[in-house]
């Protein structure tokens, strides 16, 4: 990747950094994919949420590296994916890059956890590659209407403007550090759950080159998350669904992954919100290790 690209301020004990080429001939969007990579054991597959990148596991990582070797991965264009100039950022795109990751590094008997966006692509992901898929932890599952925009005012006025034809790239683009915060912290139930040292690594990413079309893009495309539930029965692999109790999701919305999904197991975290990854890592390890 470009040497004047912006690198990460926080490091993950025990990981450390990698990238996957594009194909030779593969689609026009694909660019370099980074991950970063701890542990040893079976293969354990970390996804990210919307607007985030692969720190997001900082404090689950070192919790079940003893058990699996893990991989956190930039979703393409996030993080420090690189950023494809007219790359699609719908589901079956992010989709493809998980995929880049399980076929280019011929990974097996994987554990796919996601959070958020990253939990359907994890859904997805083991409906296409069944043959690789070992089990799927889908934490929070972002596949219903309004999204982030559940957050809170701020969140809603902020997504509706970068969702407004002619503005909304100028939107997108201005991130003021105190906005970020309160939208990040309206997917709390604690909110000194948020760490500013994290804050301020997702503002550095928000300052790359492009981004501001890579978030726009990820936001447009929220109907193809809603979409891809349609392949949730396909999945073949054991299930287990987990929601904060404050999660954005309505009980109706959880119910009707349930209904796709009748033979999940169903975990509801008391007073978390939506990004379990950050208040509630033991949790995740806990279930995680448990079938290590």
């Amino acid at each position: 990747m470009p040497s004047q690209e912006p690198r990460p301020t926080i490091r993950v004990p025990g990981t450390t950094s990698h990238t996957i080429a594009p194909r030779p001939g593969g689609h026009s969007g694909e660019g370099t994919l980074r991950y970063l990579r701890a542990g040893s054991g079976a293969p354990l597959v970390l996804l990210h949420t919307v607007r985030t990148q692969a720190e997001h596991f900082r404090l689950l990582i070192p919790s079940i590296a003893e058990h699996y070797t893990v991989y956190a991965l930039d979703l393409p264009g996030m993080g420090y994916s690189e950023i494809v100039p007219g790359a699609s950022y719908d589901e079956p795109a992010m989709r493809a890059g998980v995929e880049r990751l399980l076929t280019e590094l011929d990974l097996h008997d994987v554990t796919l956890v996601g959070e958020s966006m990253g939990a359907v692509l994890a859904l997805t992901s083991a409906a296409d590659l069944p043959e690789r898929v070992r089990r799927v932890v889908a934490v929070n599952t972002y596949d219903f209407r309004g999204g982030i925009a559940r957050a809170g005012l701020l969140a809603r006025v902020v997504v509706s403007g970068v969702l407004t034809p002619g503005v909304g790239p100028v939107i997108a683009g201005v991130e003021p550090k105190p906005a970020l915060r309160k939208i990040l912290q309206g997917g709390l139930g604690d909110k000194s759950a948020l760490r500013e040292d994290y804050v301020d690594e997702l503002l550095r990413v928000g300052g790359r080159p492009g981004y501001p079309t890579v978030a726009r893009g990820v936001y447009q495309n929220l109907p193809s998350l809603i979409a891809a539930r349609s392949r949730y029965p396909e999945v073949k692999a054991p299930v287990h669904l987990v929601y904060g109790e404050k999660d954005w999701s309505r009980p109706s919305d959880r119910e009707a992954d349930r209904q796709l999904l009748p033979a999940a197991d169903f975990t509801q975290v008391p007073k978390a919100g939506h990004f379990i990854a950050l208040e509630r890592p033991d949790v995740l390890a806990d279930l995680l290790n448990a079938v290590a």
